[in-house]
């Protein structure tokens, strides 16, 4: 999930720069670890258009400024403002947004993307789409909703749902923070380089092609802690989120512990935020980013329209009190029509997306 703002582009907290052969796009708020507004989404769109039909561009790197993250997802205390007054400014933005996250896994050139440091929400919407995806030893990449009564959007259910067996079902339930190595085992990236090396990598872009100046500078990641986790696979097949979590608590060997964890890390998320997370990585599989995306477009206008999404960011963020208090209380009262209820069409609400819309 990433952050609204002003739908008037502010070139000021994205930076757009031509080196050689190379379009650069610095996202630009180094103190809010460069959260997305809606402004900063509607300016990329613009220029990625732009670039799409320039000659002498021939590649596109993204990169956060700072040393703290490409991008640390959004503002949500805006959006929790927007859904008091109503949610119509959030429904906006995530159409521009989801937009701009078809454009770049459609985008015609090589697509760059240092996803060093912090990279969550919308900074994955906006990193891990792209063609030529690179993480560091720095990288911490998630998918954290439902700790804030909400569901991975941005293309994520796609991303998660594509992961090997069933760590993307852990990834997304327990809304855990993840490693260079994790992400790449996930599928959400491509090359390892340290990050002292992203500078140089930067430079050799401007006249080298992609490929060869990334393999100069990519080196083996490290193994993933989550490759080779048969009681990850075991204990989150299926579509029964109680039945996970009995699985998790019951789970008795080796990784007794991690999987414990899991358990109570999922029972502290908003039971319907679980339960239809789950739902949707298990609806999304086979289809295309577009669809993914009209999918997660539904979904997150009823969250926004629902209890759980507010509750979730008063408590983590606004009262800081973490103790949210999320209705319904329990998994066992989410039923199947409730999680049902939130796939429903939107009528003309919907979001339509396809290839061609973009016009690259």
């Amino acid at each position: 999930m990433a952050a609204m703002g002003s739908g008037k582009p502010d070139t000021d907290e994205v930076l757009f720069e031509c080196r050689g052969r190379l379009g650069v796009i610095t996202l630009n708020r180094p103190r809010a670890v460069n959260a997305l507004t809606a402004g900063m989404a509607s300016a990329m769109l613009e220029q990625l258009r732009l670039w799409a039909g320039d000659d002498t561009v021939e590649a596109v790197l993204v990169r956060g400024s700072g040393e703290r993250g490409l991008c640390a997802g959004g503002d949500i205390v805006a959006i929790y403002r927007d859904m008091l007054d109503g949610g119509n400014a959030t429904a906006a933005f995530w159409a521009e947004e989801y937009t701009l996250n078809s454009l770049i896994s459609n985008y015609p050139k090589p697509y760059v993307a240092f996803m060093d440091g912090l990279v969550l929400g919308g900074g994955v919407g906006i990193s891990a789409h792209g063609s030529v995806r690179i993480v560091t030893e720095r990288t911490r990449l998630g998918m954290p909703e439902t700790t804030i009564g909400f569901v991975p959007d941005v293309g994520g259910t796609l991303l998660l749902s594509r992961a090997p067996g069933e760590a993307g079902t852990h990834a997304a339930l327990t809304g855990a923070h993840l490693n260079a190595a994790d992400a790449v085992f996930l599928g959400f990236a491509d090359s390892f380089v340290p990050s002292a090396k992203l500078a140089d990598l930067a430079k050799a872009l401007e006249s080298e092609p992609v490929d060869s100046a990334v393999a100069r500078f990519a080196e083996e990641a490290p193994p993933s802690g989550l490759a080779g986790q048969a009681w990850i696979d075991a204990c989150y097949a299926g579509t029964d989120a109680e039945e996970i979590v009995r699985r998790l608590r019951a789970f008795d060997g080796q990784a007794q512990e991690e999987a414990a964890k899991a358990a109570e890390a999922i029972a502290a998320k908003s039971p319907t935020a679980v339960k239809v997370t789950l739902e949707s990585l298990r609806r999304v599989k086979g289809l295309s980013l577009e669809k993914a995306l009209e999918q997660e477009y539904r979904v997150g206008l009823r969250f926004v329209a629902g209890p759980d999404f507010r509750e979730g960011i008063r408590a983590q963020v606004v009262d800081k009190d973490f103790a949210p208090d999320w209705q319904p209380a329990t998994l066992a009262e989410v039923s199947d029509e409730d999680v049902e209820s939130y796939f429903a069409p939107l009528g003309n609400r919907e979001l339509i997306l396809s290839k061609e819309h973009n016009n690259v």
